[in-house]
């Protein structure tokens, strides 16, 4: 990882620590005025390793050769507009460029300069120089600026940075061509004007198993019932739905042009008889609604599935979760069930962590322990593609 002379250089200390965390082995190289921006101590500490700066320490020689032979990936962050054109030109004068010029593997840099200079025609051109050397280019931010202006040229946050190196160099795009959709959230099935009846499902695991689906290369739609959460990331259609009739009918439309279905949403299993066209008043007697069975969407994808569709369902239990889940499978002649219960503490609806367990119809059980819904979408992802598309 390098770092250059650039107020965002605050944010490296939280990168490295990111990625270390992550399990990657850091070593870090300075120029040398990015020295006035952190301390060579700070990053030495959060990476674990020392770090280089000049090409000759008293009596050692930093191997630039070896270093550009030795990483997976070089990042540039910040990559200041100097180090910019420096690297556009080929100039070599310190140890970053020498690593730099001599890197056998992918370079990604992520830009930080001020608005005016991330616009000027010869950043611009620099740029284009370096995308034409096969570099990566970690696209800038819009905010407040260390100038104090407000605009373009924002260094991209740690996070970002990360996931971009993840979807570009590490995640094979075993779905690419394959085209997915995933339902989640609740539904809400109206009373009157008013009133509804809904369950607590807040979208994230279905939201989180789009998002893995969109990472892996598959064409996704998420079918979204009403939800608090944002829209998801760009390149993923969204549909918005309120009821369970509102799902089913989102659902077999988009299953007929599917390679996966995954059906996370919370569906309500029965609606009210009749809806009342005004608020319904408090009197003083009991109140009796009458209710009936909502159509069954995963059964009915599952009746019309082709041979080569994959279905998945999921079984949010609180008691014989496994029997339930087991009987799901076969009923709905689905392809593989996700069990989770809400007897396991911090699992199920509104929690940022999950604990499932995934059934297949040849009788293969995979199991997980408490993670983050993010990795247990991942997951699931990886049991899908190792069962169908390996």
């Amino acid at each position: 990882m390098g770092v250059t002379a650039s107020i965002a250089a605050y944010k490296s200390a939280f990168l490295i620590r990111q990625l270390v965390k992550a399990g990657a082995e850091v070593k870090v190289i300075m120029t040398p005025s990015a020295t006035d921006f952190i301390s060579r101590l700070t990053l030495s500490t959060l990476s674990k390793n020392k770090v280089l700066i000049d090409m000759f320490d008293e009596d050692s020689w930093a191997n630039h050769v070896m270093l550009g032979r030795w990483a997976d990936v070089m990042l540039i962050a910040p990559l200041s507009c100097n180090t910019l054109s420096k690297m556009a030109g080929g100039q070599c004068d310190n140890l970053l460029l020498a690593v730099y010029l001599s890197a056998t593997c992918p370079v990604v840099v992520a830009p930080a300069m001020d608005e005016d200079m991330w616009h000027h025609p010869s950043t611009k051109e620099n740029i284009q120089k370096l995308i034409s050397f096969g570099n990566k280019i970690i696209p800038v931010d819009k905010g407040e600026l260390a100038s104090g202006l407000v605009g373009d040229g924002r260094m991209a946050e740690p996070d970002n940075i990360i996931k971009y190196i993840e979807d570009n160099l590490f995640i094979h795009k075993s779905l690419a061509g394959k085209n997915a959709f995933v339902s989640a959230g609740p539904t809400y099935e109206p009373l009157d004007p008013v009133r509804f009846i809904g369950n607590h499902s807040s979208g994230k695991m279905g939201l989180a198993i789009a998002e893995e689906l969109f990472t892996r290369g598959a064409d996704v739609t998420l079918i979204m019932g009403p939800s608090s959460l944002d829209l998801p990331v760009a390149g993923i259609k969204s549909v918005r739905v309120n009821t369970a009739e509102e799902m089913y009918n989102a659902c077999t439309k988009q299953f007929d042009k599917s390679d996966i279905g995954v059906m996370a949403a919370a569906v309500a299993d029965y609606t009210p008889l009749e809806v009342a066209t005004n608020k319904i008043k408090k009197t003083n007697g009991e109140l009796v609604i009458e209710f009936k069975r909502t159509k069954d969407i995963l059964k009915a994808l599952g009746e019309k599935k082709s041979r080569k569709q994959v279905l998945v369902g999921f079984a949010l239990e609180t008691n014989d979760e496994r029997q339930y889940a087991l009987d799901k499978l076969k009923s709905k002649k689905a392809d593989m069930v996700v069990m989770n219960s809400l007897s396991d503490q911090g699992s199920g609806f509104g929690t940022d962590t999950n604990k499932i367990t995934i059934f297949d119809k040849s009788g293969k059980e995979f199991s997980y322990g408490l993670t983050s819904k993010k990795e247990a979408a991942k997951n699931i992802i990886d049991t899908i593609i190792q069962l169908y598309y390996a």
